[in-house]
C-alpha cells in the first residue's frame, strides 16, 4: 500500500519590480498601513479577471501576506485562484500596471487580465 502524497501549496509571492512599486505608491499616498488587495472576479474574455485595490482594513476571511514593510491581502473566496501565484508590476506601451503569473490558469486572455482555471 502506498502512502498519500502530500500537497503544501506555495504562498503566493511578490516580484522586486512590483514591491518596488507598491512601496512607491505607499509612501505617495503617506500611508504606510495602506497593502495591496488582489482579488478575482467573474467575467474577462476567459471567464475570470484579476483585480487590484488598495486596501487600509483587513476583513476576518482576508490573507495577509506581508514581504518585509508591504503586503499583499487576498479574500478567502479568491485565494484558492491565486495560490502559487506571483503579483509582478510592468511599464511599457500599454502603460503600467500590476499583473498576475498564475500557474494555476490553463488559459489566459491576450492581456493577461483575465484566466480560466
Amino acid at each position: 500500500m502506498s502512502g498519500a502524497e502530500t500537497f503544501v501549496p506555495t504562498p503566493m509571492m511578490l516580484s522586486g519590480t512590483a514591491r518596488k512599486r507598491l512601496l512607491a505608491l505607499i509612501e505617495e499616498e503617506g500611508k504606510p498601513e495602506l497593502k495591496l488587495r488582489v482579488y478575482v472576479t467573474g467575467g474577462g474574455c476567459s471567464g475570470f479577471q484579476y483585480g487590484f485595490d488598495f486596501a487600509e482594513t483587513v476583513g476576518d476571511d482576508d490573507t495577509v501576506i506581508e514581504f518585509g514593510e508591504v503586503a499583499l491581502v487576498v479574500d478567502e473566496l479568491s485565494y484558492q485562484y491565486l495560490v502559487g501565484s506571483t503579483v509582478d508590476y510592468e511599464e511599457g506601451l500599454a502603460g503600467a500596471r500590476f499583473l498576475v503569473q498564475n500557474p494555476n490558469a490553463t488559459t489566459t486572455c491576450g492581456c493577461g487580465a483575465s484566466f480560466m482555471v
